[in-house]
């Protein structure tokens, strides 16, 4: 293990956040990922993720018992792999105003890579484990959710990746400042079916407005999903961001290649559902004046 665990919870502006872990009030361990399984709305709101108003998430908090290998996981890795933040109202906020100097974080200067809804973990311990020079960070809701990554991530001897337990729109709008990420990742996000609940779903207008403000010029944000209709307005709403642009605009559909995401349980549900995966790459363009928009 590196000297990088002694630092995960450094703070840019020296705010003091509650540790996320059992027994405290921050500790909430209950929330879902934003998962394929189309949970129902309960009407939770929170802040847009672009500008700080009040407004509805993309996902639903549930209050399942964590099991005693993730109280073990939590116990045994979270001075590594969890970061503190400073919360508002909801355990899963992130206040308004928080920073976060993630070079400090991970003790090295390195490409910034996040995923928004990170679940278990199984797509991020395997696309981490393959990048070691990457700093990679996830937003996840879902404590249990977090305690099986972490006992995966330890497993697997990945020490790249930082685990935030907030909701991952506003942890990019607070954590993450403009041009510093490399890459974004959602693959699969909660694909809300019912038409009367579309707007919690996370590929908005404004949230696509955020990413291209947070990816460096060049950056990519990588997009899965097992729903046709969301797939379709994935592509509207990215398509009409003028800050990026798709990778593979020239292929059928505009729909990219199956990249070196690994198969995962959602995507056998999806699958076994008759459903066909459709991945998506936007690439954030340069400043005007500032190079190709490739």
């Amino acid at each position: 293990m590196s000297d990088n665990s002694r630092v995960h919870h450094a703070m840019a502006d020296g705010a003091a956040g509650g540790r996320v872990g059992p027994g405290g009030t921050s500790a909430d361990p209950s929330g879902t990922s934003h998962s394929s399984t189309g949970h129902s709305s309960t009407g939770h709101s929170s802040s847009d993720p672009i500008n700080g108003h009040r407004g509805v998430v993309s996902f639903v908090r549930r209050s399942p018992r964590m099991n005693e290998s993730q109280r073990q996981a939590l116990a045994a890795h979270s001075s590594e792999y969890l970061v503190e933040v400073p919360h508002d109202r909801l355990s899963t906020s992130v206040r308004h105003g928080a920073t976060m100097s993630w070079p400090q974080v991970f003790g090295r200067q390195a490409p910034l890579v996040a995923e928004i809804g990170s679940g278990v973990g199984d797509s991020l311990v395997a696309m981490a484990g393959a990048r070691p020079s990457d700093n990679v960070i996830a937003f996840e809701v879902y404590l249990t959710a977090v305690a099986s990554t972490m006992g995966k991530l330890a497993r697997a001897d990945v020490h790249n990746v930082r685990l935030v337990v907030a909701d991952g729109g506003e942890g990019l709008r607070e954590l993450v400042r403009p041009g510093e990420l490399s890459e974004l990742w959602t693959f699969f996000p909660d694909p809300w079916p019912k038409k009367r609940h579309h707007k919690r779903r996370l590929v908005q207008p404004g949230f696509a407005a955020l990413v291209a403000d947070r990816l460096a010029p060049g950056g990519l944000w990588r997009l899965a999903t097992d729903w046709a209709d969301y797939a379709d307005q994935m592509r509207e709403v990215l398509d009409a961001e003028p800050g990026l642009t798709n990778v593979y605009s020239d292929r059928p559909g505009g729909w990219a290649p199956r990249p070196d995401r690994p198969f995962t349980r959602f995507e056998k549900r999806g699958l076994d559902a008759g459903r066909e995966v459709r991945d998506l790459a936007y690439r954030r363009v340069h400043p005007e004046g500032d190079g190709e928009n490739g």
